[in-house]
């Protein structure tokens, strides 16, 4: 086999992702490769072992794509190991971009979900070779006819080219990779044409810089070459090419249709971003390879440090963050409550997380983030249009002519018993219902047109919770519309605290405003002056709670005597706390931020 000092023959070489909807056992089917492959010593050999992170492995989900060589009967099949969750989509678009074929992986006892569907149109779009596997047919519940049969009606393809496999045993997967090597087409590619290179994923290491992973297209990529990142318009000096196996390998070449990474020490994160195009410093392509759309964030918050002294780590963090995940957007902003942070675009509220936990985590930093909002569209009266992603930005009521909210196409697959309890669910959220489909007599397709608004903050838990977690959820964007919109602001003390106002729908505005004062009433300690906390809408209170004060008993010393004498001590009492409460603040503890706007609530 050849090593990475000669580049290899790219008719043996095969390269290909494995997609599927989330939990269906793609991180399960990597270790069986790694394992029947011999890529891993069986003593070092773990679950998920391509899955890097902590929180990969407490969650049991895959965030990040990872890529991996193995050889297997003389050829060389190069993985890359996808997210299957919605939100981390963009992942899997990249991965896509970098593969000649796709496996296809189908729970076998849950048959198509939702992100089967999205995952599998994305690989037909990018034109690759799908091989479709049943996955799990060792369970009591799998029911292998009834899925190929599905697989065949709702996607095209033919039932007896499905392959079935056991990925926790092991069975069937040495069948699957000859399908892969006979099924999927060997990368094309010009060994003698000018140096082009797609950068598919990066990450930062301290020590090194940018390590970034790359999928070379055309020419041949040396050690010894200078290259040129074509977007950014900047030369570097290679420090070290090579693979993964998964261990990296460092090499002297790669040649078209292979996979690996390449280190140039690059300190500036910006000139090493996913879809950048690497050539040849003295003999450059004549143009970039397509790269990536930028992907639009779905919802946004704001992320600031509890202690101020670490905005500075923040803002390195989230450059670092933004490097090893392209989908973050982020800008300064300035909360009078929580001081100077930052808003942050996500792609869906686990994206949002997992962003924030990676923070916590990775760079040691202690974070508030506030309560998740979408982009919403302000017309003006005088006829100007203003984008609206932070609640405190939007204008008036007698200067706004209407406003308009995201909305988004959804696609819901549960099984029919829970049919009703899913569409009262969508009813109760505003939701419009465009098609409803039985995929088969058990299971149900529903297709709504919902508000983004209304699904970021708990809807995919309340779908799992109605449907004992059997159904699935996919989403995409589909336009504006206009809507009856409000800001609810959070008064305490008669003062307006920024990071507590949000913009709901006007009918929900009553029970958001009285849910959010109960809430901070217990969580606002007692001060020594009544606190009253409020709700409003504009001008109108719509909801009031009120934190006691604390009272000192100053009738203790009063045993007796005339009742003249203890009121004058409690009038005494009671203009001393009117006149506290003109002067007095409310320092509300970060702690009751924290609490008030946790998400997991």
């Amino acid at each position: 086999m050849a090593t990475p000092s000669t580049p290899v023959d790219s008719s043996k070489i095969r390269n290909f992702s494995i997609i599927a909807h989330v939990d269906h056992g793609k991180s399960t089917l990597s270790d069986r490769i790694l394992e029947i492959t011999g890529a891993v010593d069986p003593r070092l050999m773990r679950a998920q072992y391509l899955d890097s992170m902590d929180i990969e492995r407490e969650r049991g989900i895959t965030i990040k794509a990872q890529n991996v060589r193995v050889h297997f009967e003389d050829h060389i099949l190069q993985l890359i190991d996808t997210p299957g969750h919605v939100d981390f989509g963009y992942e899997v678009s990249r991965s896509l971009a970098a593969c000649e074929g796709a496996v296809l992986l189908v729970d076998a006892s849950q048959g198509i979900q939702a992100q089967t569907l999205a995952n599998c149109y994305q690989a037909l779009e990018n034109d690759l070779e799908i091989v479709a596997v049943l996955n799990k047919i060792d369970l009591p519940a799998a029911d292998p006819e009834r899925c190929k049969e599905e697989l065949d009606r709702v996607l095209g393809l033919p039932s007896d080219s499905i392959l079935s496999i056991s990925a926790k045993t092991g069975e069937g997967v040495a069948e699957l990779l000859r399908a892969v090597i006979q099924r999927i087409p060997a990368p094309k590619g010009d060994p003698n044409a000018p140096l082009r290179a797609l950068i598919f994923d990066s990450n930062y290491d301290q020590y090194r810089g940018v390590i970034s992973s790359i999928r070379i297209m055309d020419g041949t990529l040396k050690s010894t070459s200078k290259i040129r990142m074509m977007q950014a318009g900047q030369n570097y000096d290679i420090e070290e090419i090579g693979v993964r196996t998964p261990v990296p390998v460092p090499g002297t070449v790669l040649g078209p249709g292979e996979v690996g990474y390449l280190i140039a020490g690059i300190k500036e994160v910006a000139s090493a971003r996913s879809g950048e195009t690497v050539t040849e410093a003295g003999k450059p392509a004549s143009e970039a390879l397509a790269g990536y759309r930028d992907p639009k964030p779905m919802i946004f918050c704001g992320i600031f440090p509890i202690d101020g002294d670490e905005l500075p780590d923040l803002r390195d963090a989230l450059d670092k963050m933004k490097l090893n995940d392209a989908s973050i957007t982020f800008e300064p902003e300035s909360s009078t409550a929580l001081g100077f942070g930052f808003r942050c675009g996500f792609l869906g509220l686990l994206h949002m997380e997992i962003v924030r936990e990676r923070l916590e985590r990775e760079f040691n930093l202690s974070l508030i983030a506030t309560a998740p909002s979408v982009v919403y569209r302000a017309f003006m009266t005088d006829g100007t249009q203003r984008n609206i992603d932070n609640p405190t930005d939007l204008p008036e009521p007698s200067k706004l002519d209407h406003i308009e909210e995201p909305m988004l196409d959804i696609s819901i697959l549960t099984p029919s018993e829970y049919l009703g309890s899913v569409m009262d669910l969508c009813q109760s959220r505003r939701a419009e219902m465009k098609k409803m489909e039985y995929l088969s007599t058990e299971r149900v397709e529903l297709r709504y047109v919902i508000p983004l608004g209304e699904v970021v903050i708990d809807f995919f838990d309340a779908l799992k919770s109605r449907t004992k977690g059997y159904a699935s959820l996919d989403y995409e964007q589909s336009g504006y519309q206009t809507s009856q919109l409000v800001r609810v602001d959070l008064l305490i003390n008669h003062e307006p605290v920024d990071a507590f106002s949000t913009i709901v729908h006007k009918s929900n505005a009553d029970v958001y405003g009285r849910k959010m004062a109960e809430r901070l009433k217990e969580l606002i300690p007692r001060q020594m002056f009544d606190v009253p906390i409020q709700a409003a809408v504009g001008g109108r209170v719509i909801s009031r709670e009120t934190v006691k004060a604390r009272r000192k008993d100053v009738l203790a010393k009063c045993y007796g005597g005339d009742i003249t004498r203890k009121r004058k001590l409690l009038e005494k009492q009671k203009e001393g706390k009117k006149k506290m409460k003109n002067i007095g603040r409310v320092e509300v503890p970060q702690e009751a931020f924290v609490a008030a706007l946790r998400l997991e609530d």
